[in-house]
């Protein structure tokens, strides 16, 4: 018999005093079991018992196995109520006498359906590229409880559009994965998770970057790799070699032999009035003219040059 809202209430209730109490990691697995095996609850029945948020938490939880089966359940539960919903439009569809469109499955790592304004994945985008944003392309990126996941998911979202013609579904698809993984590796919404968000969007909206957000879209870069790269993997080939270059500029300018510096007892510094002046001299205009004395006091650091 189907888990009706008061026992999957009761069922989720113990599940969070056992974790609470951190009782062996056993328990808690074993609870998640039961709820993947016997509950099926509806949408209303999530909201109502909180079950989503409590089990959704547990995604990030210490225990490897514990976090497993609690990624496995709210990926059931998610895959149901988006079935509900489908079901619900198609005889909302068929009630008004229009066909009803095929139901489409949300992805495991997002936690509500994509917005029904998504194309259809592999579909090309075909407005402005250089201009694009979730907020443009009318894509709804609260999929999470929290305000700040959700506005790292819109921030992803807009890193990998910007200059792609990928679809809305494939775009929000991947910033959800990308969010999610991030949030299960940097333990949550901490400092180090927020920063690493930053520093993805960076890279992500570099214009001599694009390989990088192709490569993530296409699935090539997982999101569990993208989100440990480190700031050289996330350079482009580009960018390394210019670096490179630079470097090596800056290392033969490091080797050029620098001019000697005289030091004069006769030079007096205008501001502190030392004599501890070192000078060079350089030839700056004709040859037949007088030579330019660069002086530097070393008491006060004053520079200043005459003819």
């Amino acid at each position: 018999m189907p888990m009706d809202e008061r026992e999957l209430g009761q069922r989720v209730k113990a599940l969070t005093k056992c974790v609470a109490a951190n009782e062996p990691p056993e328990n808690a697995i074993k609870l998640l079991e039961t709820l993947k095996k016997d509950a099926s609850p509806t949408e209303e029945m999530l909201r109502a018992t909180r079950a989503g948020v409590f089990v959704g938490k547990l995604r990030s939880n210490a225990n490897k196995d514990i976090a497993r089966a609690a990624s496995e359940l709210v990926s059931k539960w998610k895959k149901l109520v988006e079935q509900e919903k489908s079901s619900k439009l198609q005889k909302s569809k068929v009630g008004s006498g229009s066909p009803a469109p095929a139901p489409a499955s949300a992805p495991a790592s997002s936690p509500a359906p994509p917005p029904s304004s998504s194309g259809t994945s592999g579909a090309k985008y075909k407005g402005d590229i250089e201009k694009r944003k979730y907020e443009t392309d009318n894509v709804n990126v609260k999929r999470t409880e929290s305000s700040v996941r959700n506005s790292c998911i819109g921030l992803i979202y807009n890193g990998l559009a910007y200059r792609s013609t990928a679809s809305e579904s494939d775009v929000i698809n991947r910033a959800i994965a990308v969010e999610n993984a991030a949030f299960v590796k940097f333990k949550g919404e901490t400092p180090d998770y927020k920063k690493k968000m930053r520093s993805l969007f960076t890279n992500l909206k570099n214009k001599s970057n694009r390989e990088l957000g192709k490569s993530v879209l296409s699935g090539e870069i997982s999101a569990e790799k993208f989100v440990v790269m480190t700031d050289d993997e996330l350079k482009s080939e580009e960018q390394r070699k210019k670096e490179l270059e630079l470097e090596r500029e800056n290392m033969k300018m490091a080797q050029v032999p620098q001019e000697q510096k005289s030091i004069s007892e006769s030079l007096e510094c205008g501001r502190c009035k030392k004599k501890q002046v070192s000078y060079t001299q350089a030839q700056t205009r004709a040859a037949d003219e007088p030579m330019t004395t660069f002086c530097e006091c070393m008491a006060c650091g004053h520079r200043w040059k005459f003819s």
